[in-house]
């Protein structure tokens, strides 16, 4: 009966975590020289973090997750870096 609101709960709570996790990476990010391997860095360190979250949310790989939890990343990278701009 609430397997589904559960999942969506979940979906949510992976969301917010890789989106406020992504912040300082994208703080960072905008500081550096771009394509340098410290903004490669600032990109890619957090997607290991984002695959172990999948994976020990039991929210796996389904293929409607994609949108919502790439659109957390680049949300939060996006804003990490506009902070940083102001």
């Amino acid at each position: 009966m609430f397997e589904p609101i559960i999942e969506n709960m979940k979906i949510f709570i992976v969301a917010l975590i890789i989106f406020l996790i992504n912040l300082p990476f994208g703080y960072w990010r905008a500081k550096v020289k771009k394509f340098s391997k410290q903004w490669f860095l600032a990109v890619h360190i957090p997607v290991p973090i984002v695959i172990l979250l999948r994976i020990y949310s039991d929210i796996g790989f389904e293929l409607y997750t994609y949108p919502i939890l790439v659109g957390a990343f680049f949300l939060g990278q996006y804003l990490g870096g506009k902070i940083y701009r102001k």
